[in-house]
């Protein structure tokens, strides 16, 4: 049961991450040409185009792959403890669901940032997913390079963005009980 526990957990995570991907590479306006932009769309049109005809996007912002990231992060805690034959809780599973959703998003950050730094140590020259992922942290990263710039020539903003993340998981562990996160 446990095995069947981890690919369920590691499916509706997958699916999650991609979703989150794509409506952030949305909200950066990166680069749609590029290959790992390409891929996310690819990977995700035949989840999202269907729902894309009953909720249309706002002011820009992707609706339908919004609330299908919801959606997936909601079902992780209504289809697990189904199958573990536990008490589901539909009030429940739609607040830990959104706050699920905004974990995963934090942990994507945190994962992109982390092979962007790893990539600029071994990565020489152009590289198109080095690109994306620049693209998609500048927004975050910018702030604090006003605030803290390079000193040396070492570039310590990332570091400081996963200090605050940090801070903001220990925040949302005190939200949701510790037997409610999968």
């Amino acid at each position: 049961m446990e095995a069947i526990n981890y690919l369920l957990k590691f499916s509706f995570d997958t699916v999650l991450m991609i979703l989150v991907l794509r409506v952030w590479l949305q909200l950066v306006r990166a680069d749609f040409y590029n290959p790992f932009s390409q891929f996310i769309v690819k990977v995700s049109n035949p989840l999202v185009i269907p729902l894309r005809r009953i909720v249309p996007s706002v002011g820009g912002v992707d609706l339908a792959t919004i609330v299908l990231a919801y959606v997936f992060a909601t079902l992780t805690f209504i289809i697990i403890p189904l199958i573990n034959s536990g008490p589901i809780d539909l009030i429940s599973a739609l607040y830990l669901g959104l706050i699920y959703l905004i974990k995963q998003t934090g942990v994507l950050l945190f994962i992109v940032m982390l092979v962007m730094a790893l990539m600029s140590w071994v990565v020489q020259g152009y590289n198109p997913t080095q690109m994306i992922f620049h693209q998609l942290t500048a927004p975050v990263l910018a702030p604090i390079k006003r605030i803290i710039p390079s000193i040396g020539g070492l570039d310590l903003s990332v570091l400081i963005a996963f200090l605050l993340l940090n801070v903001l998981n220990i925040l949302f562990r005190g939200w949701v009980p510790y037997w409610a996160m999968l």
